[in-house]
């Protein structure tokens, strides 16, 4: 593991480790895991419910590093990605494959013994389904990539639920939607203006496929299906009026931006205003709506 500078090998460090984990998305994984935990009927000892968090983070992790691994010569293509470990030469790819398998090993392994092995399946099949059905089938092979890939992203909720229950219901089912039909506008609008960057490395991102403006009608049609999932769990019963007015006020806001980059023109990235407006407050969005949906469940409890 070493990089080159100034014609001096320099080993990689735990901050090129760290990268591999992909902190930034960690960041929401832990967040919306720790809401289906907080949001779950019943009790959880503090230390089994650090534990397993500690595992779905660990498990993110690995998914992080093995996507990485795969797709380091596609990095490399991209101004995004070009900085990362494996692309800038400051780490050799059998690392970072050990390295991701060394953390699935692991979050798996003590989330089942030390939780249970419900959720344990569920990362397990997680990390499987982000590394090998996302990344080395759906990325590289179907404008649809992100629309089932979504999938990957929606299970730490359900996770964090199934550690504290041992179960599945309908509530962790409904924050499994809420992610995977939120992931598809939240990642098309970043498409849109980082489709020069998708082209140059042949990923067939929809704007690259079908076009920006097919892409601006898809983002718009499934923000719709976004705020029917979104309010689901208050027109249920299952949550109260905190969560079901954030969710009314948050889908709102999330429409009309998703309306203002469906009118848009804007062709060159510099220009795309709308969309990365829609980006930005997509992310507050997820965070803000799975706060108010643990917090609701945990005054209604």
């Amino acid at each position: 593991m070493t990089i080159a500078t100034n014609n001096i090998s320099l080993p990689a460090d735990w901050r090129d480790f760290w990268a591999l984990t992909k902190p930034r998305v960690m960041s929401l994984v832990v967040f919306t895991a720790l809401c289906g935990l907080l949001a779950a009927p019943g009790s959880i000892h503090p230390v089994l419910a650090f534990t397993a968090i500690l595992c779905i983070a660990t498990g993110a992790g690995a998914s992080g590093a093995l996507n990485q691994w795969y797709e380091a010569e596609l990095d490399a293509k991209m101004k995004r990605t070009a900085g990362r470990p494996l692309p800038d030469g400051r780490m050799e790819r059998e690392s970072a494959l050990q390295f991701g398998i060394g953390l699935a090993a692991f979050s798996v392994g003590i989330m089942g013994v030390a939780v249970n092995w419900l959720s344990a399946g569920i990362l397990a099949f997680s990390i499987f389904f982000y590394a090998v059905v996302y990344t080395m089938w759906l990325k590289p092979n179907t404008p649809q990539n992100i629309v089932i890939g979504g999938a990957a992203g929606a299970f730490p909720p359900v996770i964090g639920w199934a550690a504290v229950t041992g179960d599945i219901t309908l509530l962790p089912v409904l924050m499994f939607a809420l992610i995977f039909f939120w992931t598809p506008p939240h990642f098309w609008a970043l498409a849109l203006f980082m489709k020069s960057d998708y082209g140059a490395a042949g990923i067939p991102m929809l704007p690259n496929v079908a076009g920006q403006r097919a892409t601006r009608n898809q983002i718009f049609g499934y923000s719709f299906v976004l705020a029917a999932v979104a309010v689901a769990p208050w027109l249920l019963g299952m949550t109260g009026i905190i969560y079901g007015a954030t969710a009314v006020l948050l889908n709102a806001l999330f429409l009309v931006l998703a309306f203002a980059s469906w009118r848009s023109e804007s062709i060159d990235a510099a220009d795309m205003k709308a969309e990365k407006r829609l980006f930005a407050f997509s992310v507050l969005y997820l965070f803000i709506a799975f706060a108010a949906l643990a917090l609701d469940r945990m005054v209604l409890a």
